[in-house]
């Protein structure tokens, strides 16, 4: 067997369903072996989407996404997944490709240390220089990437480690077939009472539910939690959520560009599961947080139980044990008085979003395409945002009683131009359901050669691209400071006639009646289809309907 095979072996025993590439220097090997033992291998045209495909696939069903990319700047192209993985901690592996060993900090072809660039981001990152240590070095990162804080992992493999034959009788260890992040850590007794009283001491407890939640599998017990304490809970914006269908307990997300109601700033209990400490949380600084506030952390990774702060229960264990350890020790009530003040806070702040906002005569605009989502979106449909300006409008229309595991965003980092990389992940991770992304221009131009790929590969989807021509969210920061808008207008692109060109379906809609319609003909075709919406500039915080 040579290093090549072991490695799709390995790759195969822990139910990797396929892997996203770009072919170059160094990669040859690994597509002959996945050719021979039938590996799907998904093509790109660019190795930041290969890479984003890896990201989006992990961060929609808690496996490790695997890409695979040749070296130099093809590598530096794929860190952006890899970063990306690292904001949001999703269990991801890339490989990368070499010249011979030999030719390895002498000057090779594409010579440099592809290691030491993904160290800083990565759980574990190692070169390997001999085909032996090709099954050990897959598990051992696959092993990093699913324990703990879930995160992305690197390996560099040079050709002649790929080409070269491993002994039959090479002894090894059992190596496992672990393929997802899978969490199990229950918490001490102690932490669990101290947690339970202080939620019932509290006048006004909180509930930050971040990623590890979605990683711990915790919706359930989250929710159980919130109806027994009659605490809120609040997801940060970017974040991996776990609120699957609308809840009057669930207060939006937090972070947001747009605002949000006061809950933070009003609240003396927080529980943090599984998020960090950050602008979102504003640093959890006092002010303009309560001077007596009060936190309960928990998190599986013991170095990020202090991250930021020092907590008054730091607990070293998985949200969905926790919160459900907490709910069975709570004998406190139901803080009925500051629920009913967040419901309130919270109908208040979203109403400005209710109506339709005043725009230039005869122009669409983000709420149009928002309410057009909300018209055909289902609860088994994947739904996939990309882009700050749409980004905005969605969440503050979409997003104020649920987030749920469905919702595909760019993650923690706040990167634009993932979108459709991200929804050829989805598609290929839930071959069965619809998958629609809404982005902006700006965002799409990152990645819209992709739409071809998605031709290639037969991956169906629809996205609809918010076209106002502009960075939408600098050229309104621009005018609210009465500042010129340079460097912020994109112009003219015909996205429509681009997917048809490369082998797209491609629609342009002239009203807000239309959009439903043609995403639905979208999905109906079968096939990767763009849905171009003219909008006029504005930003969700100019609208003027806040009572």
């Amino acid at each position: 067997m040579t290093g090549a095979e072991a490695l799709i072996s390995q790759l195969q025993q822990r139910g990797v369903p396929f892997i996203s590439m770009l072919c170059g220097n160094g990669t040859e090997p690994i597509i002959e072996a996945a050719d021979a033992a039938q590996m799907p291998l998904i093509d790109t045209r660019n190795e930041q989407a290969a890479s984003y495909i890896a990201d989006s696939y992990a961060r929609l069903t808690r496996r490790v996404g695997v890409c695979v990319v040749s070296s130099g700047i093809a590598h530096v192209n794929a860190m952006a997944g890899l970063l990306n993985a690292h904001y949001d901690g999703a269990p991801m592996l890339l490989i990368t490709g070499a010249t011979e060993s030999p030719t390895l900090g002498r000057g090779g072809f594409q010579d440099v240390d592809h290691v030491a660039m993904c160290r800083s981001i990565c759980k574990r990152a190692e070169q390997v220089e001999r085909p032996e240590r090709i099954p050990q070095a897959v598990a051992e990162c696959f092993h990093a990437a699913t324990t703990g804080r879930p995160g992305p992992t690197h390996l560099t493999i040079p050709r002649d480690a790929l080409r070269g034959e491993i002994p039959a009788d090479l002894a090894l260890p059992n190596l496992g077939e672990r393929g997802i992040a899978m969490q199990s850590a229950r918490p001490a007794e102690d932490d669990v009472a101290r947690a339970a009283q202080m939620l019932a001491a509290a006048e006004r407890p909180l509930i930050v539910a971040g990623s590890g939640c979605f990683y711990a599998d915790a919706g359930r017990e989250l929710l159980s939690l919130a109806q027994v304490a009659g605490a809120p809970i609040v997801t940060p914006i970017w974040d991996r959520g776990v609120v699957n269908e609308p809840s009057d307990y669930f207060m939006g997300v937090i972070g947001a560009a747009s605002g949000e109601p006061a809950l933070l700033e009003e609240a003396d209990l927080l529980i943090i599961a599984g998020a960090d400490v950050d602008y979102r949380l504003r640093y959890m600084d006092r002010p303009p947080l309560c001077e007596d506030l009060r936190v309960v952390r928990i998190d599986t990774d013991a170095g990020r139980l202090y991250q930021g702060i020092g907590p008054n229960v730091a607990m070293l264990a998985d949200p969905r044990s926790a919160f459900r350890l907490i709910r069975e020790a709570y004998d406190g009530g139901g803080h009925e008085a500051w629920l009913e003040s967040a419901r309130q806070m919270h109908t208040e702040f979203y109403a400005r979003w209710d109506e339709r906002p005043d725009a230039p005569e005869g122009a669409m605009v983000g709420w149009d395409i928002a309410n057009a989502v909300r018209e055909v979106l289902t609860e088994d449909m994947i739904f996939a945002m990309d882009g700050g300006n749409i980004g905005q409008w969605l969440h503050m229309t979409l997003c104020r009683s649920s987030y749920p595991e469905a919702l595909l965003t760019c993650g923690a980092s706040g990167v634009v131009g993932y979108g459709v990389p991200g929804a050829m992940a989805a598609k290929l991770a839930f071959p069965e359901r619809r998958v629609l992304l809404v982005t902006g221009d700006g965002s799409l131009g990152f990645c819209i050669p992709e739409l071809q790929s998605a031709v290639r590969n037969e991956i169906p989807f629809v996205v609809v691209v918010a076209d106002d021509q502009a960075w939408g969210i600098v050229v309104t920061g621009q005018q609210e400071r009465g500042a010129r808008c340079v460097a912020s207008r994109l112009g003219e692109c015909g996205w429509a006639q681009t997917a048809m060109g490369l082998g797209a379906r491609g629609v342009k809609v002239s009203a807000p009646e239309e959009i439903a319609p043609a995403i639905e003909d979208g999905f109906a075709s079968g096939q990767p289809t763009l849905v171009e919406v003219p909008i006029a500039v504005m930003s969700p915080t100019s609208c003027t309907q806040a009572p």
